[in-house]
């Protein structure tokens, strides 16, 4: 069974534009996933220039760095091309049957947020089958030439633009080497050089006066634009640029170099480098099916090709689609289009901001007007914890969950407390893979989320529809799940409870218990506190039982002589009765992740799953 991923951001173009935009949405915490063709504009130039730091770095080794900076932070890198783009309906997102998502319900990306579990210093890995960690509706849904589907809550579009070159033999294959059109971005290199400048349109003239700057040998080709207006004529000869008539036939190369402009006359004129102004021609035909097209682009009363018009920002005229770059201003250099990113970025996460506090708000409403006093709520536990690590200091008050503070070991809180306020975020805050897998297909009804730490899996599960008593002992993790199930705008269905389970459990019974890693390195009794979980589970319920198998590759050393319990032995733990439970899952899946410092590695889980008869 497959499940629909929703990402904050889908960068579509992995130029400067798309990976500064998608450094600064990673920065901020974004699930962002770039969408690239690996067809960069500038690829046939040898160097960038005019890039404050980067002055004269080759484009694929400015790219390759800055995918390597936008991956430290979490940012999903696909190659590929996006084909189509289109609104989706958030009401249907859970539909299989709506053609929105029915097309490609698994979306196969996952950001490499994930980090370490407390005691083993293991990643939580990114899973293929695993929504996304989304506060809000996806918007859009975006299809790849391959047929794959993303969706996404925001759309960044920095796809760039095509050259169309003027009809000329042999012309195109000079492109970035010495058939020229920026003098700020090549004109240095041809400095003192015979420089032509070959007219097809208005701006001959223009480009001529720049490139004299740099050498007093320019000569322009009329070519197929006919006479020169008289002042521009005028100009060109103050300065001493010459004026040749006549269609240009091909470009005369030898030993691989430019070395003169041939006319149909049969005339050859030298030249060591020719100035063409291209057509531009925006990358943004897969935009049709969210009702965006492309304008002229104009300059001086002339169009020189066409674009997508926005705003200062980059944002476009349909709600959450920016673009950013020569998508949208065809004469940015890179430098420019990098500048434009980071500030279409900007923009894009203060929407999605506004659209999580609007949420948070609406939820704080709802609650507030379902206890009377729109308290916060209580809160405690993580994965791998003795019902949960971390504490602030404080309770969280309110809610109508109970719990026994009074019965927590001081040593145990305090030790969960300090592993969640040495980072800010702990785990990557989407639900444990195992958990979807088991549970996506069950119809909703009560769970206990034992160890619920930042609240992943009790976001998921509450969006699944079920009702949700979320334990843990840590204040601290506590408090985090309450931000994150406020956010996800589910607050109402999770009821938050402080216990220490090797003291105290949860009262009642409940359709699904879930015990995700509920492994400690303190004193902990586990078998026992499975046992309690097991009289937790009603007739007809489950109990998920998810743990390590093993030490991670990249886990510390002391650890690897661990020995963790067999999916058998836990079983026996539960100490079952066999007339009044079935055993439906008994098995050590593995898994590919990515550790916190990027390594790659098989891990392995072992996993128990019971129903009770």
């Amino acid at each position: 069974m497959t499940y629909l991923v929703v990402h904050d951001v889908v960068v579509v173009g992995g130029g400067a534009a798309g990976l500064s935009g998608a450094l600064a949405l990673g920065r901020f915490r974004r699930d962002v996933v770039v969408v690239d063709g690996g067809a960069p504009r500038n690829a046939p130039a040898d160097h960038v220039h005019n890039f404050l730091t980067n002055e004269g770095a080759p484009p694929a080794t400015l790219y390759a760095t800055g995918r390597a900076e936008v991956a430290r932070y979490g940012v999903t890198l696909l190659d590929g091309t996006v084909t189509a783009a289109h609104p989706i309906d958030p009401a249907h997102l859970t539909d299989p049957a709506h053609p929105a998502t029915a097309a490609h319900p698994h979306d196969d990306t996952a950001s490499p947020h994930d980090t370490a579990m407390p005691h083993d210093d293991t990643a939580q890995p990114a899973d293929p089958a695993r929504p996304g960690d989304q506060a809000g509706p996806a918007r859009f849904a975006v299809t790849l030439a391959e047929g794959r589907t993303l969706h996404t809550r925001r759309l960044l579009v920095t796809t760039g633009l095509v050259d169309e070159l003027p009809d000329v033999p042999g012309l195109a294959d000079r492109w970035g080497r010495d058939v020229l059109h920026c003098p700020y971005c090549h004109g240095w290199e041809v400095r003192d050089q015979a420089v032509g400048v070959l007219a097809t349109g208005p701006m001959a003239a223009h480009q001529a006066l720049l490139f004299r700057q740099l050498t007093d040998d320019v000569v322009v080709f009329t070519h197929t634009a006919g006479p020169l207006p008289a002042d521009e004529a005028e100009k060109l000869a103050a300065r001493g640029v010459t004026v040749v008539d006549g269609e240009v036939a091909q470009l005369e190369v030898t030993a691989d170099r430019l070395t003169g402009v041939r006319l149909r006359s049969g005339v050859v004129v030298p030249r060591a480098a020719l100035v063409v102004a291209p057509r531009f021609e925006a990358r943004a035909a897969f935009l049709t099916g969210l009702g965006l097209t492309t304008e002229d682009f104009v300059v001086g009363g002339h169009a020189f090709g066409d674009r997508v018009t926005a705003d200062a920002t980059g944002a476009t005229g349909v709600p959450g689609v920016w673009v950013a770059g020569n998508v949208t201003d065809p004469q940015a250099t890179v430098i420019a289009a990098a500048a434009a990113g980071l500030k279409a970025a900007a923009a894009l996460n203060a929407d999605l901001i506004a659209e999580d506090t609007e949420r948070a708000v609406a939820a704080r409403r709802a609650t507030a007007g379902r206890t009377g006093d729109g308290a916060g709520r209580q809160v405690s536990g993580d994965r791998g914890t003795d019902g949960g690590p971390g504490t602030d200091g404080g309770q969280v008050d309110g809610g109508h969950g109970t719990g026994d503070d009074a019965a927590v070991d001081e040593e145990t809180a305090r030790h969960w407390d300090e592993l969640y306020q040495g980072r800010e975020r702990r785990w990557s805050g989407r639900p444990n893979p195992h958990l979807v897998d088991v549970v996506g297909a069950l119809p909703p009804g009560t769970a206990l989320d034992l160890g619920c730490g930042e609240g992943g899996d009790a976001v998921w599960l509450a969006r699944q529809g079920w009702r949700v008593t979320a334990v843990d002992v840590s204040t601290t993790a506590l408090a985090r799940s309450a931000a994150a199930v406020t956010a996800a705008g589910v607050a109402a269905l999770v009821d938050f409870q402080r216990h220490d389970l090797a003291r105290t459990f949860p009262a009642g019974v409940f359709d699904l218990v879930s015990a995700q890693f509920l492994q400690s390195p303190l004193d902990f009794p586990r078998a026992e506190v499975l046992r309690a979980a097991v009289r937790a589970v009603a007739p007809g319920g489950r109990l998920l039982v998810v743990e390590h198998g093993a030490v991670p590759p990249w886990g510390n050393a002391e650890h690897h002589h661990v020995r963790f319990p067999t999916p058998q032995e836990t079983l026996a733990d539960l100490d079952l009765d066999p007339d009044g439970w079935h055993v439906e899952r008994l098995d050590a899946p593995q898994r590919q992740a990515t550790g916190p410092n990027g390594e790659h590695g098989t891990l392995i889980d072992h996993l128990v799953l019971v129903r009770r008869r």
